[in-house]
């Protein structure tokens, strides 16, 4: 075998040989041989102000790419720091590989620097945890790192490494990735599922983000297309049916869910989101039957029972599925009605909301700003939400028209994501417009990595809804307990002049009339640049659930 200079080339050499182009990181002396590897390889080293921007454009880039993304922390607190990004890559089922420094085997529990035993603390969120063996055969860990974490149901893999392996001299490890073997669903629980879309009078499908992630978004589309059946899009699933679909039934989610009689759910949990996977019983209507349909039999529903389920690749679900469903004699004609109903109520919803999109109100309703903002998205826009009730908004009236358009934080909720993920969308997507909604609140975590798009060139246009409060908690606690703490934010706090100071551009709005041509402005920029929008207070978000 090929005599590589040191452990560091033979990680790097496994990582470019599953996908990766960019190794996201914040510099730290454990892993210097990790940044000599990107060096001889040629790969991008792209490093950040906060290591949990590391991780979170390591999960972006494999949200967008569809392809693993690295990311690698030092030691100790460079390892702590990108918990939370971890974290989110676990709830989402995001390929990530975290390597990270670890103190030198030499002088392991003799109080080294940054010494710490990281995989006990990542195991709980990690589909693995592991440290290397040594430094001959740490391309073959790195390996199984990948391997892992791109196998259903993809999730995030760290693997630690000693210092002194990392600098020890070792062996490139001759890789044949391998696509993992499609699993197959199981044919008689699609018949199952077909029967009851054939007896469905009110039948709905939800997709959620696995159905991108799996790349079944064509066949998703065909489907639903071919029985005539009304989608509501959850997290990537955003997109698959574009924009003024007569299908696309978002807007009428009260009533489809509410009403419904079969719920068909494809690639997300019955979380929170999805009232735990319970449906129907609306107006007198009977508690709707409930399908679950998912990647792997691992991320199927076990805290209720579904009327039926199946487990797979995705893409060959919906071709079985759709095969079943012939066989079962679905006939599109039977639900007409209902999806005739749903997307009048849909239409009136979007017709209802013209008068607040267009607000002229001071201060600024919230709704004006997606007004304004869906004139100017182009049809690649990729669309970032990091934040409570600004970014509720977006999910409301931002319809992607294109599928893997949308990115938000996922289920997990951790606020801090945007600057990370818009990194790596304007890396994924060089061409596009890349448009990063934040609150107030949001910006607070990340916003110094505004320095990084700086320093690598990287136009992005932020757009901060800046109500000056910490919305998703000043008005519930105001409900509960008729006062709130801790929930006040720095009324129109100059966001824009961070921005501006370091090194991008940005201005502050406080006009409904000038938030048009802002926004052309930052677009025309071509530097990040943020728009920083002073919003109502007053107004909050009109949500059905708190997530609990």
């Amino acid at each position: 075998m090929e005599s590589a200079k040191h452990a560091g080339d033979a990680a790097v050499a496994v990582s470019k040989a599953y996908g990766v182009e960019t190794m996201f990181t914040l510099s730290g002396g454990h892993v210097f041989p990790l940044y000599d590897g990107a060096v001889h390889e040629g790969m991008r080293i792209l490093d950040v102000r906060h290591e949990q921007s590391a991780v979170f454009a390591a999960e972006a880039t494999a949200r967008l790419t569809r392809k693993p993304g690295l990311a690698v922390l030092t030691a100790g607190p460079g390892v702590t720091n990108g918990v939370s990004g971890v974290a989110t890559a676990h709830f989402n089922g995001s390929p990530v590989v975290v390597l990270g420094g670890r103190a030198p085997r030499s002088r392991w529990g003799s109080g080294a620097l940054q010494e710490m035993d990281h995989p006990p603390l990542l195991g709980p969120i990690t589909k693995l945890a592991f440290t290397a063996s040594d430094a001959e055969t740490l391309g073959q860990d790195v390996e199984v790192a990948f391997r892992t974490a791109v196998a259903p149901h993809r999730g995030p893999v760290f693997l630690d490494m000693y210092m002194d392996d990392l600098f020890a001299p070792s062996a490139i490890h001759d890789v044949e990735t391998q696509t993992p073997s499609p699993l197959e669903p199981d044919p008689d629980s699609l018949a199952a599922i077909a029967r009851l879309i054939a007896e469905a009078e009110r039948p709905v499908l939800v997709y959620g983000s696995d159905v991108w992630m799996e790349r079944a978004e064509e066949a998703a589309r065909d489907f639903a297309e071919t029985w005539r059946l009304p989608v509501i899009p959850n997290g990537q699933g955003r997109g698959i049916l574009p924009a003024g679909h007569d299908l696309l039934v978002t807007r009428a989610r009260g009533l489809a869910f509410g009403q419904a009689d079969l719920v068909v759910v494809v690639g997300t949990p019955l979380d929170f989101r999805l009232g735990y996977g319970w449906f129907g019983g609306k107006e007198g209507a009977p508690l709707a039957k409930v399908v679950h349909i998912a990647d792997a039999p691992s991320q199927l529903a076990t805290h209720m029972q579904p009327a039926a389920s199946a487990a797979g690749d995705l893409s060959v679900v919906f071709w079985g599925l759709t095969a079943a469903c012939g066989e079962a004699g679905v006939k599109p004609d039977h639900h007409a009605a209902w999806v005739s109903r749903l997307a009048e109520t849909a239409a009136a919803a979007i017709a209802g909301d013209a008068d607040l999109l267009a607000a002229d109100s001071d201060p600024i309703h919230p709704m004006r700003i997606y007004g304004e903002l869906g004139k100017v998205l182009d049809d690649d826009a990729v669309v970032i939400g990091d934040g409570g009730d600004f970014v509720s908004y977006a999910g409301k009236y931002v319809e992607p028209r294109r599928p893997g358009n949308w990115l938000d934080p996922g289920p997990y909720g951790c606020l801090g994501t945007g600057l990370g993920y818009a990194i790596a969308a304007r890396l994924a997507r060089p061409s596009a417009q890349i448009v990063l909604l934040m609150g107030d609140g949001a910006a607070g975590f990340s916003l110094m990595d505004v320095d990084t798009l700086v320093r690598h060139r990287l136009p992005v246009v932020m757009v901060c809804g800046n109500n000056g409060i910490w919305g998703l908690e000043k008005h519930p606690m105001r409900m509960l307990y008729g006062y709130d703490v801790a929930a006040e934010l720095q009324p129109q706090c100059r966001y824009d002049q961070v921005v501006t100071a370091l090194g991008g551009g940005g201005e502050l709005v406080t006009r409904p009339s000038e938030i048009g041509p802002a926004l052309r402005r930052a677009f025309d920029s071509g530097v990040p640049y943020m728009v920083n929008i002073a919003t109502d207070p007053e107004i909050a978000y009109p949500r059905n659930t708190t997530g609990v």
